[in-house]
């Protein structure tokens, strides 16, 4: 193993590094004598009252320093690499990985197949566990280190092998018994492709996944995504209404029956499944406090109790405005719901939506965070858009102001002749943005690391791909 070493990007004002002269450039060496792996080890030695450094400045010489604070007390540093490590890429091939079905020509970093457990812990993404050693696992249970998401896709290891197309990677449950022992918190997905993995091996997979109960809290079933970029891939179908009606049932008699027993109703259906079985959304409480949003769990439920709360708190006014929206397909219904609402405590605010249909990926594709520039200045050319264009962040790169196929927002606004406010993640984010012209100014979204290994994987760098 290649060490990365820790060089010093930024040093945080005001900061115990600061104090001790540090500066950019700087190589961090040890904490207590002990080499650092990766961010993770850096927290976890970092965090004790009394702590000695090992530091290489930039013209050579080493400085030790012994630093006393409190307890948990961060020193302030910002690492060129904020993993500390090099990404480790998927030895899988999944028969339904999106990445695979993206076109060529765009941006390098959407080809990279990640399969880091860290990243997990860090921004939520779902791993196989394919590449993750005994020492992992031991770091893991030292560090006490939770909630890891895991892609199951099923529990059959023969199947799963098939799914993976790797012989190895039916051999997981071991290290999941290992981390079940432990008391580690986790959180399971299913990618469910149509007549693979989905009817008796979804049965299967429900029933000994649930045996991890009360460790493992959830697992959402989602389905697999589909674009019209699958020359050569293998052959996979799309769910249909029934299809999704009997997921759902399915899904529902496993939440009835563990509910009862753990107070958890452990398996999710993901918004879509709903959306295409035409079923309203389920209340709140069934979501166990949204433990799935990443996943497109909940995530319309949540944005409507949030939108809902927040209205309660405006007094409705004669202000006047004239605006537009845009997202996907399956956000489209409830965004235009709460735009009303809005409209009906604000009878002077005018609000046109616009539904984008996907034709870089295919109509198949329906989440807002894989819509491209392209495809939103081709369809809202010559429409009504009024003062502003509300989009949401979801579409952008992570701490930039570009879409997927690399137009910037900028861009955008110079195609459509108007301007394009951002809209955050939560429905406070939204009414706001609605309701006072300087809102949702900011052309970014907040900065994560890289992406995940899930149905959507090859726009997770953009963080979730379900909000308005």
């Amino acid at each position: 193993m290649i060490k990365s070493r820790h060089i010093i990007r930024e040093v945080e004002e005001g900061s115990i590094a600061r104090e001790l002269e540090l500066e950019p450039g700087d190589e961090l060496l040890s904490i207590n004598g002990k080499s650092i792996e990766d961010v993770f080890d850096y927290h976890y030695l970092v965090n004790d009252e009394y702590i000695v450094l090992l530091v290489k400045k930039a013209n050579g010489e080493e400085w030790e320093l012994e630093v006393e604070k409190e307890y948990e007390e961060d020193l302030g540093i910002v690492f060129e690499n904020s993993l500390m490590d090099e990404y480790r890429s998927c030895s899988n091939h999944c028969i339904f990985c999106f990445i695979d079905q993206m076109p060529p020509g765009m941006r390098e970093t959407l080809y990279f197949k990640d399969d880091d457990s860290r990243l997990s812990f860090l921004q939520g993404n779902y791993v196989t566990l394919t590449n993750m050693k005994d020492h992992d696992i031991d770091r893991i249970i030292e560090y006490h280190l939770a909630p890891i998401n895991i892609s199951f896709h099923t529990t059959n290891p023969e199947l799963r092998c098939r799914m993976l197309r790797n012989r190895f990677g039916g051999d997981i449950f071991p290290k999941v018994d290992r981390l079940f022992r432990a008391g580690i918190e986790m959180n399971g997905q299913i990618v469910l492709c149509k007549g693979i993995n989905d009817g008796e091996e979804l049965e299967r997979s429900l029933k000994d996944l649930s045996a991890y109960l009360p460790h493992l809290k959830s697992v959402s079933v989602v389905p697999v995504g589909l674009s019209r970029f699958r020359e050569g891939l293998y052959p996979l179908e799309s769910f249909n209404k029934k299809d999704a009606c009997m997921v759902i049932d399915q899904i529902e008699r496993w939440q009835k029956k563990l509910f009862d027993k753990y107070g958890l109703h452990f398996a999710h259906a993901s918004d879509e499944w709903y959306l295409l079985a035409e079923r309203e959304l389920p209340e709140e409480s069934r979501y166990d406090g949204y433990l799935q949003l990443e996943n497109g769990v909940g995530m319309l439920r949540l944005l409507e109790e949030q939108v809902e709360e927040s209205l309660s708190t405006q007094q409705g006014d004669d202000r006047k405005a004239k605006l537009a929206f845009a997202t996907g397909r399956l956000a489209y219904p409830f965004i235009s719901r709460y735009m009303k609402e809005i409209s009906e405590k604000f009878p002077n605010i005018q609000i046109q939506g616009y539904e984008i249909r996907n034709d870089f990926f295919g109509e198949k594709i329906t989440v807002s965070g894989l819509l491209t520039g392209q495809d939103i200045v081709k369809q809202l050319k010559g429409k009504e858009l009024g003062e502003y264009l509300l989009l949401p962040c979801n579409l952008l790169r992570s701490g930039e102001n570009v879409f997927l196929d690399d137009m910037t927002v900028e861009e955008v606004e110079n195609e459509l002749k108007v301007p394009v406010k951002i809209v955050g993640e939560e429905g406070a984010d939204l009414v706001e943005a609605v309701l006072n012209r300087e809102a949702g100014g900011e052309h970014k979204r907040r900065q994560m690391y890289e992406q995940t290994d899930r149905s959507y994987s090859g726009t997770a760098e953009c963080g979730e791909v379900y909000t308005f």
